[in-house]
C-alpha cells in the first residue's frame, strides 16, 4: 500500500492508456467492449465511434456483426442509460445495477397507484418473450389491464422490473431500425444470474478506469453504498492520493505511464465514457472547459488534444462528398492542428463516410 500523491495530468495518463487511447489496440470488438465494461449506447453512433477511436483495423461491420451474432447487446445498464455489453455482461451487470432501476422506478410510484408490480412483470415478460415488442405495444398492454395508471409510468416500470434488451436491426450500422425488445435471457438464449457482489465489477473498473475513488466507481456504474466492496479489496490493491487528498485505488500491476507520455488526438463519441466515468473528471477535462461539451438534450462529439478535451467536432455527409468540421477551445500549435486533421481524416474513413472528405476549422455549435 502507497500514500503516493498523483497528479491530474497523471490520472490522466494512466485512465487514457486503459482506455486503449493512447495508442490503438489490436483487441477484437468483442474483447475491447468486455475491457471497457461496455460502451455508452444512448444512439446508435456512439459505439461506433469510440471503437474507431480505440481499436486499430476496426470496421463498423466487426460490431454490426458481433450484435446480429447476439455476442453483444444494448440494455440499460450503468447510470440509467443504454449501454452496449458483451451477452454475459448483460447478465451480471443488469441485476448489479437492479438498485438504481429500483431508485429510478420510486420517482414514478404516483403514477402507478394500485399497480401490482409483480403481475406487470410477469404479464411484461410473457408478452415480449412471445416475439421482441415496441415501447408503445408494451405501453397499450399494460394499459389494458391497469387502464386508470400513467402510460409513461408502465413503461418505465417494464422497463426497471426487467432486462429489457433492444434488438436488432436496432443498432446496425447504417441500417438501424426502430426499438423492439425483449429479455436479455430470451435474446442471449441464457439463464438469469443471482445478483452478484460489486468486488469483480469494481476490479473491472479500476482496470478500464483507474486508479479511481470510490465516488469515480459510484458515479461510473450509478450505485451507492459501495464503500465496503472497496473496504473488501483494500488487501488486494494498492492506493493513492490525487491532489486534493482524496484516496484513489487501483490495481497492482495496472499500467500508470509516465505524465508527460504523448497523448495524440482522438475524436470521441457523444457521452463518451471516458468523460462520464468518474465523479472528478479534472484528469481530462480543464475546470475551465466543463459543460462545453454538452447542452440541454444534446450532446456534441468531442476530441482530445495532449489528452484533454479540447474540442467538438461534426460530420456532414452528402452523396457528393464530406466534411467534417473541427471546433478547438482555444489555440492549438500547428503540430497540433496537423495530427488532429490527420486524426479526423483516418476517422472519416473508418466511419466510411462519402468521399471527397474535407475536414476544416469551424463551429460545430449552433
Amino acid at each position: 500500500m502507497t500514500t503516493k500523491p498523483m497528479t491530474a495530468r497523471a490520472l490522466g495518463r494512466a485512465t487514457l492508456e486503459r482506455q486503449l487511447l493512447l495508442r490503438r489496440s489490436p483487441m477484437k470488438t468483442e474483447e475491447a467492449v468486455a475491457h471497457l465494461v461496455g460502451l455508452q449506447a444512448q444512439e446508435v453512433r456512439p459505439p461506433y465511434l469510440a471503437l474507431a477511436a480505440r481499436l486499430d483495423g476496426f470496421t463498423p461491420a466487426d460490431l454490426s456483426d458481433a450484435l446480429e451474432e447476439r455476442r453483444v447487446a444494448r440494455i440499460v445498464t450503468l447510470r440509467s442509460t443504454i449501454h452496449l455489453h458483451t451477452a454475459d455482461d448483460c447478465m451480471t451487470l443488469r441485476p448489479l445495477v437492479q438498485p438504481a432501476r429500483e431508485r429510478e422506478l420510486r420517482m414514478f410510484r404516483k403514477g402507478l397507484a394500485g399497480v401490482d408490480l409483480e403481475r406487470l412483470c410477469a404479464l411484461s415478460r410473457t408478452y415480449v418473450e412471445e416475439e421482441p415488442r415496441t415501447p408503445k405495444q408494451i405501453r397499450e398492454h399494460l394499459l389494458a389491464e391497469w387502464p386508470d395508471a400513467d402510460p409513461q409510468s408502465l413503461s418505465i416500470a417494464a422497463r426497471c422490473g426487467l432486462p429489457l434488451v433492444q434488438v436488432t436491426p436496432r443498432g446496425l450500422w447504417r441500417r438501424s431500425g426502430g426499438v423492439r425488445l425483449t429479455t436479455a435471457e430470451q435474446w442471449l438464449d441464457q439463464e438469469p444470474v443471482a445478483t452478484p457482489a460489486p468486488d469483480d465489477t469494481i476490479l473491472r473498473y479500476l482496470g478500464a478506469f483507474g486508479p479511481a475513488s470510490v465516488k469515480d466507481f459510484q458515479q461510473w456504474a450509478g450505485l451507492t453504498r459501495t464503500k465496503e466492496a472497496f473496504e473488501r479489496l483494500r488487501p488486494r490493491l494498492v492506493t493513492f492520493r490525487d491532489e486534493h487528498g482524496v484516496e484513489l485505488f487501483d490495481l497492482p500491476d495496472a499500467p500508470r505511464p509516465d505524465e508527460d507520455t504523448p497523448a495524440p488526438p482522438r475524436l470521441l463519441a457523444e457521452f463518451d465514457n471516458l468523460l462520464l466515468s468518474h465523479a472528478d473528471r479534472t484528469r481530462v477535462v480543464h475546470e475551465a472547459d466543463r459543460g462545453r461539451n454538452w447542452q440541454v438534450n444534446t450532446a456534441y462529439l468531442t476530441f482530445l488534444v495532449d489528452g484533454m478535451l479540447a474540442g467538438l467536432w461534426t460530420l456532414a455527409e452528402s452523396a457528393t462528398g464530406s466534411t467534417l468540421t473541427l471546433e478547438p477551445f482555444g489555440k492549438l500549435t500547428r503540430a497540433q492542428r496537423d495530427e488532429l486533421v490527420a486524426e479526423a481524416e483516418r476517422t472519416a474513413a473508418v466511419l466510411e463516410a462519402p468521399g471527397p472528405v474535407t475536414v476544416d476549422f469551424g463551429t460545430v455549435r449552433t
